[in-house]
């Protein structure tokens, strides 16, 4: 199977939902010009990292803004995927939520990792379930999808949860962030090892610009399963999208088999504590 997707690499404004949803409107328009069928977007793209209101600016369950984030993904016939202000219960998540070309809500994966310098553990709760999903055959163009891994930011720093997605089945993993400029060799290095150990496509949308205290790093990148660079942003905001065969995964786990010369006998490689998940969220 052979897919187009894209990332939109943005300068959000914190807090600001008017502002960002016009910003994520265009990069639809980019990216539906690109004749891509699935779109990735930053991490918090709709209120930007503004933590310390996340209370008020958490979708509830019934919320209004939802249908207005639907019909970004129905209105260009395109998949979108980006990490939300979501709550639940008595508590808020950082929710990476997909919305297929029809614009309706298809998986949902809850940040397990938080980060605590940036005072996620104080105004958030965490997840606790590994998700890979499935794209059903109505939810791009070219039909259905599996093995699709779904991580968030910081998660990038725990290779025990991209090890728990291929062994679920992974193919493709889709990572939504806000990371900074001052960590730039971090991210780029630490991407690139995911892919490879892996042996998955990768795309990764990273914020860019600038907020009161932090400058983000941008450089989104969609990686092969060798962790070469397809695509690859710089600095300023971009839209840019790449067509992934997705056969070639197979291609090289045959050609370079290392997954089975794992020693799971002197060490585990499950994640204690996390669920194993169904599928669609």
């Amino acid at each position: 199977m052979k897919l187009t997707a894209a990332f939109a690499q943005l300068a959000l404004r914190d807090g600001d939902e008017s502002a960002n949803l016009a910003a994520v409107r265009q990069a639809c328009e980019e990216a539906a010009a690109r004749k891509a069928e699935l779109l990735v977007l930053p991490e918090l793209w709709l209120s930007g990292y503004d933590l310390e209101h996340a209370a008020e600016l958490a979708l509830e369950p019934d919320d209004r803004r939802w249908e207005a984030i639907a019909a970004l993904a129905r209105d260009h016939d395109l998949a979108v995927a980006g990490s939300l202000m979501v709550r639940e219960g008595d508590g808020v998540r950082n929710a990476l939520v997909i919305f297929d070309r029809s614009g309706h809500r298809i998986a949902r994966y809850d940040k397990i990792h938080l980060f605590p310098p940036g005072g996620e553990d104080q105004h958030l709760a965490s997840g606790r379930s590994v998700q890979v999903v499935s794209f059903g055959p109505e939810s791009l163009r070219s039909g259905s999808l599996d093995g699709v891994g779904l991580a968030i930011c910081y998660d990038l720093r725990f290779p025990e949860l991209f090890r728990a997605m291929r062994d679920r089945g992974a193919t493709l993993v889709l990572l939504p962030a806000q990371w900074p400029q001052s960590r730039l060799t971090h991210w780029s290095l630490l991407v690139r090892a995911r892919a490879i150990e892996n042996q998955v496509f990768l795309v990764a949308a990273n914020r860019t610009g600038r907020d009161r205290a932090i400058r983000y790093a941008g450089h989104s990148v969609i990686l092969d399963p060798w962790g070469e660079a397809i695509v690859e942003a710089g600095d300023p905001p971009a839209v840019l999208s790449a067509t992934l065969d997705l056969d070639a995964v197979a291609q090289v786990r045959a050609r370079f088999p290392v997954w089975g010369d794992r020693r799971a006998d002197l060490f585990g490689e499950e994640l204690s504590g996390l669920q194993n998940p169904s599928g669609h969220a």
